[in-house]
């Protein structure tokens, strides 16, 4: 028998496996080990020679009315902002800049807008009370400005103030995304800062074969976000790529096209894993917290999971999801549907719906593997997902186990949403 400890939220679950039965693969990124340098050095390297057409407008520094844009993400991503912001104001305020020329704006996207006694879960307190700091909201249309239709036409309803701002930057981090490829560059503005009506446009591009992890350039939904960000004239990103432990491995600073470019090669080197087969069975971990804050994020690393299962084979998904579903609209949804089939078809036949979109694209995978939920989801929410769930891993192995084939090829994904799979020619 071996164990296995995969990360749940904060803590880990364990499972014992009789490794002389089953033929079992541990699958994850190889450990990138992270540069001697300090971040805050590589970051004011970054700075000061970005990569792409980004030049500093040292023009702007004499006009006391320029307005300085950052948006930042909110709780849902792993986003280093306590090393990244530091080294990036110091630099603002050297160029001649001051305090209250910068606004901060947390990129929500269609979550629900934070409230300010939780901004200290993704800034630190000093800038806090330094720096004006705005949560973004969707829904609130006197806050937004429509700026035209992108060339797949998603119409741009962008944060009025951000727009409207002389210097826009965007902090994020690139990593593997379920349906837009790559996260990163763009998209922290350009989903994060925009209206629901945009998003949902966007985000209805996923029913493309090409809106798939790993996939960047023939990605309609990335693309169309690389556009939307273009339109709305951001100047710079600032990004980083974490390894396997969440520590910075690179740093990049530019242009966000020239960036991308660049971090998406980088990203590939740090998270694409060879797979030679697909498996009986995957046991798969979202990567612990934050990641698995609620359903809606931890889907994801469902979505990576199931691209080495063999058909009718089975996913075992660990993600605490302490906040729930994390979307209402998803739980009104699936409240009025009677199976994941029923799922489907409303979702085709329907507008569409961020939020829903969840329901289409876990009922898609329904349509080829079972799944099996280990999170605190209370069962009533679990079942209205259309999907079998309990708080225990290893009860849950033990109640499947009689199920699996003599053999049965077993895949552990101790971190399967930072797990891009490539199957070896």
């Amino acid at each position: 028998m071996k164990k296995y400890s995969l990360k749940y939220g904060e803590t880990s679950q364990d499972i014992m496996i009789d490794d002389q039965q089953y033929d079992i693969d541990v699958i994850e990124p190889n450990y990138v080990h992270p540069d001697s340098e300090t971040i805050s050095d590589r970051i004011v390297a970054q700075l000061s020679h970005p990569i792409g057409q980004f030049q500093w407008n040292t023009s702007l520094t004499k006009n006391p009315d320029t307005k300085i844009a950052i948006a930042i993400n909110d709780k849902t991503r792993p986003v280093p902002h306590a090393l990244l912001l530091p080294p990036l104001l110091n630099y603002l305020l050297e160029l001649g800049f001051n305090k209250e020329q910068i606004i901060f704006y947390i990129a929500t996207g269609t979550h629900l807008p934070m409230p300010s006694i939780e901004f200290t879960k993704i800034v630190p307190e000093n800038i806090i009370q330094q720096y004006k700091i705005i949560s973004h909201d969707c829904d609130d249309e006197d806050d937004l400005q429509y700026i035209g239709n992108t060339s797949r036409k998603s119409p741009v309803w962008v944060n009025k103030a951000f727009y409207e701002a002389d210097l826009k930057f965007v902090i994020g981090n690139i990593e593997p995304h379920h349906f837009m490829g790559f996260s990163g560059g763009y998209k922290s503005a350009s989903i994060g800062l925009t209206g629901r009506k945009t998003i949902n446009k966007n985000h209805s591009l996923i029913t493309s074969p090409s809106a798939k992890v790993g996939i960047y350039d023939e990605n309609p939904m990335r693309q169309d976000v690389e556009e939307i960000g273009q339109m709305i004239g951001i100047d710079a990103a600032l990004n980083i790529i974490l390894n396997t432990e969440r520590e910075i491995v690179h740093v990049l600073f530019g242009s966000p096209l020239s960036m991308m470019e660049k971090g998406v090669a980088l990203c590939r080197k740090v998270y694409e894993t060879s797979i030679d087969k697909k498996y009986d069975l995957v046991i798969a971990s979202v990567g612990g917290y934050p990641k698995d804050i609620n359903f809606y994020q931890a889907q994801k690393a469902l979505t990576h999971a199931s691209l080495i299962t063999k058909e009718n084979g089975t996913v075992i998904l660990c993600g605490e999801c302490r906040e729930g579903s994390g979307s209402a609209s998803f739980e009104k949804f699936v409240e009025q549907t009677t199976s994941y089939q029923d799922a489907l078809t409303q979702f085709l036949s329907s507008p569409f719906q961020i939020g829903p979109h969840k329901a289409y694209q876990v009922a898609k995978l329904l349509e080829h593997i079972k799944v099996e939920l280990v999170s605190a989801l209370p069962y009533p929410l679990a079942n209205k997902l259309h999907l079998q769930s309990s708080t225990n891993l290893q009860d849950v192995f033990n109640r499947i186990e009689s199920s699996l084939p003599n053999a049965a090829t077993i895949a552990i994904l101790p971190k399967a949403i930072n797990t891009i799979p490539k199957f070896m020619e």
